[in-house]
């Protein structure tokens, strides 16, 4: 997977999530994807390269940073809770799609069940999750 089919591929699924809206805080060089006003996706270019940056539960993160060489702790984030995610071996559309998915219930799962738009604890686990 290539860097644009990598932010492509991000969009596509963070845009199909519940309550998902795309922003641009940061300006037009950083997408910026919110839950009920929360971020769970970040997407931009550092030197070139596009990148995704994704939440993720810390020790969920410290083996995906130990397992890829193309995760890496969080660009201009919290290096504990967030990961930056490039193209490369190993990344493909379902891995992204997985990634992706995870940080949004990590996120969900911290609004007050009132603001909630799906469960996270069980959103994205059923047969349409191994799409």
């Amino acid at each position: 997977m290539n860097g644009s089919d990598l932010h492509t591929t991000a969009a596509e699924c963070a845009e199909e999530l519940p309550g998902a809206q795309p922003e641009h805080p940061f300006g037009p060089d950083w997408e910026v994807y919110k839950v009920r006003g929360k971020v769970f996706m970040l997407m931009t270019d550092v030197p070139g390269r596009p990148v995704v940056i994704l939440k993720a539960d810390p020790g969920e993160a410290h083996a995906l940073r130990e397992q890829y060489s193309h995760i890496t702790p969080g660009y201009h984030m919290n290096k504990k809770h967030w990961i930056t995610l490039e193209s490369g071996e190993g990344v493909d559309r379902e891995f992204v799609r997985e990634l992706v998915t995870d940080s949004y219930r990590l996120v969900v799962a911290r609004l007050p069940e009132a603001q909630r738009p799906v469960d996270p604890h069980t959103y994205g686990t059923g047969p349409r999750a191994a799409r």
